[in-house]
């Protein structure tokens, strides 16, 4: 993201959210009781933490300044961030480590395609980094949804999490499945201010409580692997790791692959699954 893109107020939002979320003990600094007019910690409090003047925090903090990078690692350091939490904030500071595509590759490679085929024990997916569902497996539509009759406006597995009953219905754990979705989602905002299309999902999510709540939080995370169980009305209960594989050709896309242990339970109902669920689809298809 170029300077010329930069989001002052957003990044300004972002690093009040963040030391509201602080208190004073946490960063070593002494706690003066209820009588504190904010929550977390003050504006000159952070400054002292990052070795910088109260004036110049501000300024950064209102959008007024572009802040150096040894002041941003500062910051960060003082608000006690993730790694992903520094990520987007010097996204949005218009430093970002490595110089990100403007907009995601919608066309998912022929490699991917015929990965996506000859994985017939394993659901898989290719996702962009705003989640949009790119490609599948027959397994993933078996599991999940069939996407092929999902408008194509549609196909984005946030949007999917919160408005399609039956997908909402597999996960054991929706809330921390979808809490973490959105937390992926507003980490790539910061490489993607002017994408339209990732404009009107977020719009077009604001009637949904859970999902304005988590990110007017500006929580942003990345995982790359995990574990997530499914109640599935076919294949019964299932516990599946899941991992992501990224090219370093198409950095902007994703495959998602969930497995099973060998011999394990889980492993039998996605045999079980592949074998007898009729879903009639093209394999594999892209936006």
């Amino acid at each position: 993201m170029s300077s010329s893109h930069r989001d002052p107020k957003e990044l300004g939002t972002f690093l009040k959210t963040r030391r509201a979320g602080l208190e004073p003990g946490q960063v070593g600094l002494p706690d003066t009781g209820p009588h504190r007019k904010v929550p977390g910690l003050r504006r000159e409090e952070v400054a002292e933490l990052a070795s910088i003047s109260t004036d110049y925090y501000t300024r950064v903090e209102q959008g007024r300044m572009q802040a150096s990078l040894p002041v941003l690692h500062a910051i960060a350091q003082a608000l006690r961030l993730t790694d992903d939490q520094r990520a987007y904030l010097f996204g949005l500071a218009g430093r970002p480590p490595v110089q990100p595509p403007t907009r995601p590759d919608s066309a998912v490679t022929a490699h991917a395609r015929r990965l996506l085929d000859q994985l017939t024990q394993s659901p898989a997916l290719v996702l962009s980094d705003t989640m949009d569902v790119l490609a599948w497996n027959r397994l993933a539509a078996a599991l999940l949804t069939d996407f092929g009759q999902i408008p194509e406006q549609d196909r984005n597995y946030v949007w999917l999490l919160f408005n399609d009953p039956a997908l909402r219905a597999l996960y054991d754990d929706w809330e921390t499945g979808a809490h973490a979705c959105v937390a992926y989602l507003r980490m790539h905002t910061a490489h993607r201010p002017d994408d339209p299309r990732l404009q009107a999902l977020v719009t077009r999510m604001t009637p949904h409580t859970d999902f304005q709540h988590w990110w007017q939080a500006r929580e942003v995370a990345v995982q790359s692997t995990g574990n997530k169980i499914f109640h599935h009305p076919v294949a019964g209960t299932l516990t599946l790791d899941w991992d992501t594989l990224t090219s370093t050709n198409v950095p902007d896309q994703h495959i998602v692959i969930w497995t099973a242990p060998t011999d394990s339970p889980s492993e039998q109902a996605l045999r079980h699954l592949a074998t007898t669920t009729a879903v009639r689809f093209d394999s594999v298809r892209h936006l």
